[in-house]
């Protein structure tokens, strides 16, 4: 991952055949693969929804607009998920039961829907999922005691006096590393979680 003062998304608007989209791919393909698997679709299925709802993506993202409100990308994406979902069960014979046994549209509707509880659900999965895999590929942007002092502290919940006597550093030197890691995190993520 290219140390860069846009995020993630502002690099993909500003260039359609950016190397940013291998990013974006890498980030959303499992988290659009575990949303699809929700809805019953069948495996055979799920590779060409993933690439019809990356191939809406790419075309749409230029005109995409953040509204500045918290989700707005999410949200975005979660819809286009959801009419690709929804056009492949219109396209097919059989429909299956949404989870719960509830209707399909139903379903499909409340996820539309930003204030239903099971889109706040997607919401925090979304999030969840950007955020380690936007970790995983910052990790190696950093010396290995700055991500173990930031591990430590910001995920395992380590006090910063026992990281600094773990790891050999002073405790200033602890919070700056949790700090250097999570201005870069936030780098990355703008506009795609929050």
């Amino acid at each position: 991952m290219s140390s860069t003062s846009a995020s993630l998304l502002e690099r993909l608007q500003a260039d359609p055949r950016s190397p940013a989209w291998q990013q974006m791919t890498d980030i959303y393909q499992p988290l659009i693969r575990s949303w699809l698997h929700r809805q019953d679709v069948l495996l055979s299925d799920a590779d060409d929804l993933i690439q019809e709802v990356l191939a809406v993506v790419v075309r749409r993202l230029p005109d995409f607009e953040h509204n500045q409100r918290v989700g707005a990308f999410r949200t975005w994406l979660r819809t286009i998920t959801v009419n690709v979902i929804r056009d492949h069960w219109r396209n097919r014979k059989h429909r299956p039961a949404a989870p719960g046994g509830s209707d399909l549209n139903d379903f499909l509707n409340q996820l539309e829907d930003p204030d239903s509880g099971l889109s706040k659900l997607w919401d925090q999965d979304h999030d969840r999922h950007v955020t380690h895999r936007l970790l995983e590929m910052l990790k190696g942007d950093f010396e290995p005691k700055t991500w173990q002092a930031f591990t430590r502290l910001a995920l395992d919940g380590a006090s910063a006096g026992d990281v600094a006597k773990e790891l050999g550093l002073s405790t200033n030197a602890v919070f700056i590393a949790k700090s250097r890691v999570l201005a870069r995190l936030r780098q990355e993520a703008a506009g795609l979680v929050e």
